[in-house]
């Protein structure tokens, strides 16, 4: 009876995670499909999200579509507004500013420090701020962190912000280059300085473990409480970016999501 009960329980954590990230996600990206047209149709003015934050339209975009209906799941917001010590929050690869926006919902996130090196969906990313009021405590930096500094070249989708990509993926979406300003270690030691803990988003895609190596040598490293970090097992290795962090120091690895695709948060405790 005992190993039946226990054989029970990933089966039961299985279906759980099919039915949170595979058929609720999939009808959310149907809702976003579905209803995008009607509410492009309304007019130019701010959208309210899902999420409860304001953003500029930007209809063809399906990221803005996905953070317009809710389609990236209440995982990474909730950790953000549950937070109940004084933070920072560090946004890598932040895009239009979602999860900005909603680290500033949270009276106990101090400051924001957003990098979204692709210069027109930074601009949207510097209104979303304006528009909600999260100005005074955000510091917007229109740069990528990499392993070394200079001038490279993104591979940017104008239909798809969030797939923009310097990991030179095969089958890369994006159907023209845009230059882009890189920063190493070095260079964004002094950009993260302070003496708040921190909890960092990576969202990069397929660029994670090159991130983390790179603030793994800045001194404000030891600063990071928690890294939440998207993982796709086609072009990243999770185990990779997992030993660089344990041997960082963090001890706590809890997933979110299934199949190839899925998110992790890193805790130091």
């Amino acid at each position: 009876m005992r190993s039946a009960h226990f054989s029970k329980e990933p089966r039961l954590a299985d279906l759980a995670a099919f039915w949170r990230y595979g058929v609720v996600k999939t009808l959310r990206k149907w809702k976003a499909a579905a209803l995008s047209p009607v509410m492009a149709s309304r007019g130019d003015g701010p959208v309210r999200s899902a999420y409860g934050v304001l953003m500029v339209p930007n209809w063809k975009d399906t990221t803005f579509r996905y953070c317009i209906f809710g389609t990236y799941g209440r995982d990474l917001a909730d950790l953000l507004l549950e937070q109940r010590e004084d933070f920072v929050f560090v946004d890598i690869g932040a895009n239009q500013g979602l999860y900005s926006l909603i680290a500033a919902q949270n009276p106990r996130c101090r400051q924001i420090i957003a990098f979204e090196p692709v210069p027109t969906t930074h601009a949207r990313l510097a209104a979303n701020v304006a528009l909600n009021g999260g100005a005074p405590r955000t510091v917007l930096h229109l740069l990528a962190i990499a392993d070394s500094a200079g001038e490279v070249t993104i591979n940017v989708a104008p239909d798809h912000t969030g797939t923009a990509t310097l990991a030179g993926r095969e089958g890369g979406s994006g159907e023209g280059g845009v230059t882009i300003e890189t920063i190493d270690a070095p260079l964004l030691d002094p950009l993260l300085a302070g003496d708040l803990p921190m909890f960092v988003k990576i969202d990069v895609e397929g660029l994670e473990a090159v991130v983390i190596a790179e603030l793994a040598k800045t001194q404000s490293f030891a600063r990071v409480e928690a890294i939440f970090y998207e993982v796709d097992d086609r072009w990243a290795s999770a185990g990779e970016i997992e030993a660089l962090l344990r041997a960082a120091g963090f001890t706590r690895f809890a997933k979110y999501g299934r199949g190839h695709h899925y998110d992790v948060l890193a805790s130091r405790s």
